[in-house]
């Protein structure tokens, strides 16, 4: 959030809001309200506190280091008159120094060993003159808020707001993490962002049946992210340990050279007309103009990877990535500058059928515009059939939406609606297409496996001829030589025919009030995605067989193109799209005694075709397991909770005259997010044809399989008993997200007192929270547990002549605990109001 929680008056949480006004949203829209000054001086200061002796360290028997760190939280804010009654100034500000814990779950589950980790150090020390860093146990991090508004009451029918936001903050990413993925701390980097807002609005009364709204907005962002051991000049480096998992070293890849900043500016007129028959009619124009600034280039120092250790200590990788502009090898050059625009119009009419029933029936239109498009690049154009230069301009799409409210009697509301959803602005995936046109930008690849300390001796790496840190000469020469007339380097392209991501939204629910006061509601609400987004790679051409399993196989020699040279980003086939259905139900309660009480149940059904995670188009694609590599169909989603139950009680009494005790409980129980059963290669890649070597969906065989055979180091009893435990069906592949991690349940306690301030009117508090109170009684309870991102690799495994799977090795997996959230922690503070 970028303003300080003192800063709201008002806030709404709306899963499918009917009205035309909300837009460029798809999951909900968050509503807030901030506050004003008044005729009085109001305000108030606060502070809270928390400290590594104030936290848990102990999960599952197993002691856990935090570090030592102080968090700290502080704020006030202030609402004022400047002319009474007329011109009115309210300002809040925020500051968090707090701490990030990090977990290093692929060392905890033994999938990289103690001796691995202390080899790999050694290497890199003594071969590559490189420190690889170590495992803190956590990181500041640091946020500052600053809201400043005006409000001015230009006459009885007129008056004005003027709002300024400020945030500038920032963390520590690990980058590289899962069951299977081990980073060194020079792998990772600050991922921060300064934000400017200025926002004027005018709002005008010209008649008992005419009101308008005119707003102007100005937004700037200065996104940064950046490695922590950039100054070192080493590149990125992989290293497969020997259960399959994968170490990094040196600066991530994505952020050798990142940088992104945008300026938004929006525009908005909206009326409000009041008819003689009670019609309520609504309707407006927005404008929003994006400006973005995009250098975004993978590999600009490196990236190596090893099949294994030994071949890390002999210098002799698998792959060697390296991008930069072309002709000047500076990363710089490749920039990308580009706007877009988006216009809508709107028009709602909202009236009652009867006097219990009232309808709210609207459109909404969304119109897409740029000048802009990606530099061309012919070689694209002559291997594809069209350009790379498509943008979104001409994009359009009609939002029908109808909603209806029934008052059936006094204590019992029934509503329900339909209507479509845009999924917001995309263009973080568009900018792709502007940032790797494979003309400016040109990546290359060795997969020679010659040795990087043979080079080294022959003077064939640039600059000082250090292995990993300055490159194979060839590819500096290559980059060099490439004109941005006959560049030919990995490009990422939007499609031609490229539609917005949309959903339908169908929702029912009601509101019963029993004679007893009790509150009971209950929701339904199901999702119809459209043309949602995915990445192809185009480089890949069916090759008309299947694998053993019936998995499609793919080819590049029709393309000459490697594979993850060329993305596409494109939609979703509608037969694959995917839905969701979310049923909750609530029961609520406050009684005259102080005491109050929510219970709540929800159940989640999602599935999608590709959760596109990222940023990044080579991202988008690897990260989500598959079976058919480049038309992954609709299955249980990334996000899916499948039951969630929640218990909110409360009591308020005062147990000192004339200043209220609170105690409040807030419990949770909920289903673990899915996670997915994948392969990961052993001795090449399993499918040369993907990317990635750890993401094809695990094949399940039956018992005495023919398209399936045995290594020796293979523990077919423990491999059979996992399947039988876990019910997966054989001879079959495993679908995304077939298991769930495990429950999660936890209890929060929070107790508030009431203080007398310094002068009548004011009012002081502390408060006194303990957060996972349940691992505070237990360490084995309150354990929040998840799978690896993208999936578990339980099988390594490779293919022989025959076309059959050779199951080399079983990896158990084992669900890891995500240390923050798993831990207890108290925190403190203190609140003054005036």
């Amino acid at each position: 959030m970028p303003f300080s929680f003192d800063a709201i008056e008002q806030v709404a949480v709306e899963l499918a809001p009917f009205d035309v006004q909300y837009g460029g949203f798809t999951a909900c829209n968050i509503n807030a309200v901030t506050k004003s000054g008044t005729n009085k001086v109001t305000g108030g200061v606060f502070f809270d506190y928390t400290s590594d002796s104030l936290r848990g360290d102990e999960i599952l028997g197993n002691k856990q280091d935090n570090g030592d760190y102080t968090e700290e939280r502080y704020g006030f804010n202030v609402g004022f008159p400047i002319l009474k009654d007329t011109l009115f100034a309210f300002a809040a500000y925020e500051k968090v120094e707090g701490v990030q814990l990090f977990g290093y779950a692929a060392r905890d589950n033994g999938r990289v060993t103690a001796d691995e980790i202390a080899e790999i150090t050694q290497i890199a020390a003594d071969v590559y003159n490189y420190d690889v860093g170590g495992f803190p146990s956590s990181a500041p991090v640091e946020d500052e808020k600053l809201l400043v508004k005006l409000d001015w009451n230009i006459s009885d029918q007129h008056r004005a707001s003027l709002v300024y936001n400020y945030n500038d903050g920032f963390s520590v990413s690990q980058s590289d993490t899962g069951s299977s993925r081990l980073s060194f701390s020079n792998h990772f980097y600050e991922r921060g962002a300064e934000l400017d807002s200025l926002v004027a609005s005018v709002y005008s009364d010209w008649s008992d049946k005419l009101s308008t709204e005119v707003r102007l907005g100005q937004t700037k962002l200065d996104n940064r992210q950046l490695s922590l051991d950039a100054a070192s000049g080493f590149a990125e480096a992989q290293i497969r340990s020997g259960s399959g998992a994968t170490v990094y070293i040196g600066p991530d890849d994505s952020r050798q050279s990142n940088d992104l900043n945008w300026e938004n500016f929006t525009a908005k007129f909206a009326g409000t007309y009041y008819t003689d028959n009670d019609h309520k009619i609504t309707f407006g124009i927005e404008y929003e103009d994006l400006d973005v600034f995009n250098l975004f280039m993978q590999h600009s120092v490196g990236e190596y990877r090893f099949d294994n250790i030994e071949d890390f200590a002999a210098g002799t990788p698998a792959r060697i990535y390296y991008n930069n502009s072309a002709g000047t090898n500076n990363p710089d050059d490749a920039a990308a500058s580009f706007s877009y625009a988006t216009t809508t119009l709107y028009i709602q009419d909202d009236f009652y059928i009867t006097d219990d029933i009232q309808l709210m029936a609207g459109l909404r239109y969304d119109m897409w515009s740029s000048d802009d498009r990606p530099t061309q690049n012919a070689n694209f154009t002559e291997r594809y059939g069209f350009s790379n230069t498509a943008n979104v301009d001409g994009i359009k799409l009609l939002q029908p939406r109808i909603g209806v409210n029934w008052a059936v009697q006094d204590n019992l509301e029934v509503r329900g609606g339909v209507g479509l959803y845009a999924g917001g602005n995309p263009n973080v995936w568009i900018s792709n297409a502007y940032s790797n046109d494979g003309v400016t930008n040109i990546g290359l690849q060795d997969r020679s496996r010659n040795s990087l300390l043979e080079a080294a001796a022959n003077g064939l790496l640039t600059g000082q001829g250090r292995p990993i840190y300055d490159i194979p000469q060839a590819l500096f020469d290559e980059v060099a030589a490439t004109s941005i007339a006959d560049g030919n380097g990995n490009v990422n392209a939007t499609d031609p025919d490229f539609d917005i991501p949309s959903e339908w939204k169908y929702s029912i629910g009601a509101t019963y009030i029993t004679e007893d006061d009790y509150i009971i509601t209950a929701d339904y609400l199901y999702t119809d995605k459209q043309d949602s987004a995915t990445i192809v790679d185009l480089g890949l051409t069916p090759a008309g067989t299947l694998a053993a399993d019936g998995r499609p196989v793919y080819e590049t020699a029709t393309t000459g193109r490697r594979a993850g040279s060329d993305f596409l980003l494109t939609n979703v086939a509608s037969a694959n799209d995917g839905d969701s259905q979310t049923l909750s139900v609530s029961v609520k309660k406050d009684w005259d005694n102080g005491f109050n009480a929510n219970l709540a149940y929800a159940y989640t059904q999602s599935e999608d075709a590709n959760p596109m995670t990222s940023s990044v188009a080579y991202s988008n694609y690897i990260n989500v397991a598959v079976a058919d590599v480049n038309a992954p169909i609709a299955a249980t989603s990334d996000y899916e909770i499948p039951h969630r139950f929640t218990l909110n009680l409360g009591y308020t009494a005062e147990i000192f005259d004339g200043y209220d005790t609170r105690f409040s409980l807030y419990a949770t129980a909920s289903d673990g997010k899915p996670y997915s059963l994948t392969f990961s290669e052993s001795g090449g890649d399993l499918f040369g044809y993907d990317a990635s070597s750890s993401r094809g969906l695990v094949y399940i065989p039956t018992v005495g399989d023919a398209n399936v055979v045995y290594g020796e180091g293979f523990d077919l009893a423990a491999f059979n008993a996992y399947v039988d435990a876990n019910g997966l069906e054989r001879g079959a592949i495993a679908s995304r997200n077939s298991l769930n991690a495990e429950w999660w349940s936890k209890v929060d306690i929070r107790i508030s007192q009431e203080l007398p301030g310094f002068v009548d009117g004011h009012k002081a508090s502390a408060f006194f929270v303990i957060k996972n109170f349940t691992n505070m009684l237990n360490d084995d309870w309150g354990v929040l547990r998840q799978g690896s991102f993208v999936g578990e690799n339980i099988v390594n495994a490779n293919i022989n002549d025959a076309g059959q799977y050779v199951f080399e090795r079983f990896n158990e997996p084992s669900t890891s605990f995500q240390r923050g959230p798993s831990l207890w922690e108290i925190r403190m503070g203190v609140k003054y109001s005036f």
